[in-house]
């Protein structure tokens, strides 16, 4: 084979190499509750890798060398099962998620350290490996064919919902993403000329199980969709828009659109009444 095609491939090769971030998470004996200082390092790994292109995540529970074969074996599927469900809650896409396994007892991690106790506790543990590849694939901006402003611009009736394009939410948060402000001003802008137009503004969120809402990392409690809608709300009361002529509600995961999850953490306006006064 020709030298310069097998330093090509070699090359290629490299470029599209697989890289492993991994973190482990430390239970309690006998426990599969997360420890409140363990979770919070969780988000703040979360918050690491949710813009990072992900190929696949792996969650592996493991327990230390005390109880039967059997009971560790459903203990560390337990402490597994717990972190994805923390995943989960926080809009992460469970299609990635690859391998969710309790391992028992079984490869516990050996450390130079003669207490027995801080080796029990380093092995009460789900260890979480990411896999991202490089080099991350291409950011493809779908163009709307007609931007939401047009919509709310043009003939509208009772019962039409039209997706706010283009607005989207930070993962786990009611922050916008960047890039969301221009196009959230140019609509408030339309309703605040648009007086016949009355509506209710729906938030969503993605990835949770059982169409749950998703936690609202910054204040913990479980209406991330509610939280989403009435940020849109309070933002269109700043520019102008009447708080009588709308409404804001959480959809929770009720209505996913399917393909990339970035989509399904929106926010949508349902036209509840158009009047013939405008």
């Amino acid at each position: 084979m020709n030298k310069y095609l097998i330093i090509l491939l070699l090359f290629t090769q490299f470029l599209f190499a697989q890289k492993e971030i991994t973190h482990e998470v430390y239970f309690e004996t006998d426990k599969y509750e997360v420890p409140t200082t363990e979770h919070n390092r969780l988000l703040l790994f979360l918050s690491e890798i949710e813009s990072m292109d992900i190929e696949k995540i792996s969650i592996y529970g493991f327990c230390d060398d005390r109880g039967s074969d059997n009971y560790n074996l459903i203990l560390s599927q337990d402490r597994a099962n717990s972190i994805k469900t923390i995943f989960s809650n926080n809009e992460f896409d469970e299609s990635i998620i690859t391998n969710v396994d309790g391992k028992g007892e079984i490869l516990l991690k050996l450390v130079h350290e003669n207490n027995l106790q801080k080796i029990r506790g380093l092995n009460r543990k789900v260890e979480i490996i990411v896999t991202q590849v490089y080099p991350p694939k291409p950011v493809v901006v779908e163009v709307p064919k007609e931007t939401t402003s047009e919509k709310l611009k043009g003939d509208i009736k009772s019962g039409d919902t039209i997706l706010l394009d283009n607005i989207l939410f930070k993962t786990g948060y009611s922050y916008l993403s960047d890039g969301s402000f221009k196009t959230l001003e140019n609509i408030a802008k339309v309703l605040v000329e648009r007086k016949d137009v009355y509506f209710t503004i729906q938030g969503h969120v993605c990835c949770t199980q059982n169409s749950r809402d998703a936690i609202d990392r910054k204040t913990k409690k479980r209406n991330l969709s509610l939280a989403r809608a009435k940020y849109i709300y309070d933002y269109l009361v700043k520019k102008g828009v009447d708080p009588k002529r709308m409404k804001y509600v959480g959809m929770r995961r009720k209505f996913p659109l399917g393909g990339d999850p970035k989509f399904d953490r929106r926010v949508e306006i349902l036209v509840t009444y158009v009047s013939e006064n405008k």
